[in-house]
């Protein structure tokens, strides 16, 4: 007899009836019948699809599992993914829009209706916009889960508002990148990679973890060796055939050292250098007395690099020769499939960290393994970004707040310094929206910006766009709740493989309710609550701040059908995939569905496969291209369209002494330090594989797998500082000091110390002001000079609707260290470096686990130093930013004028 085969995932013919026993109810055989509706993660930037198991009877939702008609999850999850469950039946979550009343950060609220918010918010930006003060309206989002539709609605408005995290996250690997190619990431073709370095730990946590973490193991089964260059031992470096532990900061002397070895073996694919990289304008900027041949160029290249050799990169870094040839070695074997990934890692920890990228992707550039099967290519071939439906032009404006004169390269808003530009006086802001994006807990010197979200002379309003209780939200003057990733509308595609697919994010209760023939207006009718969505909340603010078109904003949002209502998410969705998907259209119409209905119905569409060598492929008319062979090339979108080894755009902007891939020491250089007393350098960046930055805080499993936060000491150091496995320890940083718990391990070199990124997230109130099932209740006091915090209780049980809050057996909710850490700019890509020089000792007699202190008078003289460093614009022909390099929401052409 034939039997079906088995399946790990419901057939999607039967996805709007599928029933099957509820495990729970085991030993007895109870049926639940389910619709299951697709939707997109938003528990990191993956964007993995979905499936919610949405009951019939009680129209709640049971579960969450992997989409199996997802090309880049391809039906697996992370535990990031299911846990979506748990942020959507938090018992803690805000689920009405909340109004304070009383001083900003008091914990006093009530309870307001949409309409009064809209009406209260819409107005105070369009008096703005009326008056001229475009500059004082404000975005400032950190995760964006999605992809152009806020930057739409800043365009429609005439701000430059857009606001970001990059400089806290990526600034420096993007900016090693785009040096190179004028794409500012990597898409790595894993599956098919015969070697495989990683500055990351893309096993466990790193962008794009999950899908790249299968693709990874796919080439391990195929016979891949994979390296990772880590201080730490991560998971990901256990699972390496190779496990290379530098001194932070000296990767990119490792990097060039493999470098230097390609071109004294001649591991080098000199067609390709010579067809794809700028060595004659190279040669002319570097030798310009050198005949302009290529020989002459790879001669450069022995010189330039001949330094850089085996000895002098391990006694740097202090990893074994043998180690670093093998890895050498097992690149020049693989070739054109050498793949390799950096995003955060060495390029968020140092100042010029952005070297690491740059050097890094020079290993490509030599083997050329730039955009071949099993090689890394630019984000962008393999990242699809849809058209959105009738588009704004650019604005006219340039908000020095957000892009700075003295940053003209970053990569990409210098945020992370907004309250020293207010303390500064440079402007204030009428309306700040914060979405995503938790400033106060995230951000390095949280208590400047404390400073500065307490001062309603420096921002008159702010609106915190948020599910949940955040440090942020606690000094908003509106909490309003927005939906988690099942409760929403969004696009997302990242560059997951040699191939493009879009998701589509959608509120799973309102499509289910739909199919039931339910009918919604809003989609807060739909979520939990009066729980909405961002982009209704965006269509329906803009409509009235502009409510009879005189600013020229309404336009924008009213629906094609009836320009008398704003446009509808059905509308704008449609049109989108309508009109701007590759094949959707026309794999749609074979089922007998609109796009928007086959979007709906299964939550992303594979657009194309096999992406390589797309440099080859002819220009299109409006594209630049480069000239190869008498035909018009796309190439890359560097200013050469060639990829460059030497930067005219570094050089001509004021940095030609690292214009070319080069080895930059760090701010916590090893041997700036004293070892043999108490300095060590702090790496305080990992993050823990199951939590999500500050948005796993009302996730109670995931918190139930990761809820300790010590501090990571190589034996070697603990026996030198007379430290034992649970002892209190005060780390001191350059602003103050935190207070935590060693714990001895040989998972990292000794001289370096760790203390993962989570943890640490505290409120002032018993039952409000954050998730208590991962919060500490503390008190905050303003001294001096600065600021104390002090745990008064940590996570503890406690009574709600769910029974599992009573359940918790967890206690420690961590130390918030980041509030210790001066702002650290680097001068050229703008990124914050992460990566501390700290002093331990023992704790003392009056501190307490979890304390911080931090002096911000000294953390402002700090950011004062650090801005004497830069070189401010204007640049060449008065610009402010090199037109060609990339930027979030970029204005008119006249803009980028002084």
């Amino acid at each position: 007899m034939d039997r079906p085969a088995l399946s790990a995932y419901p057939p999607v013919e039967r996805w709007d009836d599928w029933e099957e026993y509820d495990a729970k109810a085991w030993p007895k055989r109870v049926r639940r019948r389910y619709r299951l509706v697709p939707t997109t993660c938003f528990n990191c930037e993956a964007g993995c699809g979905l499936l919610a198991y949405v009951d019939k009877d009680s129209g709640e939702v049971r579960r969450f599992e992997g989409n199996p008609e997802h090309p880049g999850s391809r039906g697996r999850n992370c535990a990031k993914g299911p846990a979506t469950l748990n942020q959507m039946y938090d018992p803690e979550r805000i689920l009405h829009p909340l109004h304070r009343v009383g001083d900003r950060g008091d914990g006093k609220w009530e309870q307001v209706g949409w309409e009064e918010a809209l009406e209260d918010i819409a107005g105070r930006i369009g008096k703005a916009l009326a008056e001229g003060r475009h500059d004082e309206i404000m975005y400032h989002v950190g995760r964006p889960g999605e992809d152009g539709f806020v930057e739409r609605v800043l365009r429609a408005w005439g701000v430059d508002g857009h606001n970001s995290h990059t400089n806290i996250c990526s600034s420096g690997a993007r900016t090693g990148y785009a040096m190179w190619m004028g794409y500012d990431r990597p898409s790595a073709d894993f599956a098919h990679a015969r070697f495989i370095l990683l500055l990351s730990a893309q096993l466990e946590s790193g962008h794009y973890f999950n899908p790249h973490a299968q693709r990874i193991i796919e080439a391990r089964q195929g016979g891949a060796q994979v390296a990772t260059i880590d201080p730490r031992l991560s998971n990901t470096a256990s699972m390496s055939d190779f496990w290379l532990s530098p001194w932070p900061g000296t990767e990119a002397a490792m990097l060039l050292a493999i470098a230097s070895r390609l071109l004294e073996w001649d591991a080098v694919d000199h067609d390709f250098v010579r067809r794809w990289v700028n060595w004659e304008d190279s040669l002319q900027a570097r030798a310009p007395d050198r005949d302009p041949t290529y020989e002459n160029f790879v001669d450069l290249l022995k010189e330039t690099y001949r330094p850089y050799t085996l000895d002098y990169a391990a006694e740097e870094t202090g990893v074994e020769i043998e180690r670093i040839e093998a890895v050498a070695k097992g690149i020049a074997a693989a070739g054109h499939r050498f793949a390799s990934h950096t995003w955060r890692a060495a390029g968020s920890g140092n100042l010029g960290g952005w070297q690491v990228a740059r050097c890094l992707f020079f290993l490509h550039v030599l083997t050329g393994s730039v955009g071949t099967r099993g090689g890394t290519s630019p984000s962008a071939w393999d990242k699809f970004k849809p058209e959105h439906w009738n588009t704004p032009p650019p604005s006219n404006q340039w908000n020095e707040l957000i892009w700075p004169n003295e940053f003209p390269l970053s990569h990409y808003e210098m945020s992370y310094l907004l309250p020293h530009f207010l303390k500064e006086r440079r402007g204030r802001l009428e309306v700040y929206f914060t979405r995503v994006y938790n400033p106060v807990w995230t951000n390095p010197d949280g208590f400047t910006w404390l400073e500065m979200l307490k001062d309603t002379e420096r921002v008159g309003l702010h609106v915190a766009l948020s599910p949940t209780w955040s440090e942020t939200a606690w000094f908003a003057d509106y909490i309003l709740p927005m939906g988690v990733g099942s409760e929403r509308h969004d696009t997302m595609s990242y560059e997951t493989h040699a191939g493009r697919w879009l998701g589509f994010r959608q509120p799973v209760l309102r499509v289910a309710g739909e199919r039931d023939g339910q009918s919604f207006e809003r989609t807060y009718q739909a979520n939990p609550g009066e729980v909405w969505e961002e982009n209704e909340f965006w269509i329906d603010l803009s409509w009235r701040i502009d409510p009879d078109g005189k600013l020229g904003v309404r336009r924008w949002f009213e629906s094609p059908e009836d320009p008398t209502r704003p446009v509808s998410v059905d509308e704008y969705y449609g049109w989108m995939f309508n009109h701007s998907v590759p094949g959707l259209p026309e794999q749609a119409e074979k089922e007998g569905l609109t796009p928007l209905a086959y979007m709906r119905k299964y939550g992303a569409f594979e657009i194309d496969r096999n992406r390589y060598e797309l440099n080859e492929t002819p220009a299109s008319a409006d594209q630049p291209g480069v000239e190869r062979d008498g035909k018009r090339l796309s190439g890359f979108t560097s200013p050469s369209h060639l990829l460059e080894w030497h930067s005219d755009t570094l050089r001509e902007w004021g940095w030609e002494e690292v214009s070319v891939p080069t080895y930059v020491k760090s701010h916590v250089y090893w041997r700036n330090l004293d070892l043999e007393g108490n300095e060590r350098i702090l790496v305080p960046i990992f993050r823990l594989p199951t939590l999500i930055h500050t948005r796993s805080g009302n996730a109670k499993y995931l918190y139930e797998i990761s809820h300790g936060h010590p501090l990571w000491i190589n034996p070697v150091d603990a026996d030198q500082l007379g430290f034992e496995t649970g002892d209190l320890i005060r780390i001191t940083t350059q602003i103050g000091h935190f207070v935590m718990r060693a714990w001895r391990t040989e998972g990292l070199r000794p001289g370096v110390v760790a203390a993962s990124h989570h943890m640490g997230r505290w409120r002032l109130e018993e039952a409000m002001g954050n998730e208590r099932w991962s919060s500490a209740l503390v008190d905050i006091r303003q001294t001096e000079s600065g600021w104390m915090l002090r745990h008064r209780a940590g996570i503890e049980p406690f009574r709600s609707e769910d029974p599992d809050s009573e359940r918790i057996w967890w206690r420690d909710p961590g130390v918030h260290q980041n509030l210790t850490f001066p702002v650290n700019p680097d001068p050229v890509s703008g990124m914050h470096a992460w990566h501390q020089p700290v002093r331990l000792a023992l704790a003392e007699p009056d501190d307490r686990y979890g304390d911080v202190y931090v002096d911000t008078t000294r953390s402002h003289r700090l950011y004062q130093e650090r801005m004497a460093d830069t070189r401010p614009g204007p640049g060449p022909d008065g610009l402010r930013r090199p037109r060609w390099l990339t930027r979030p929401l970029p204005p008119a052409p006249e803009a980028y004028l002084v």
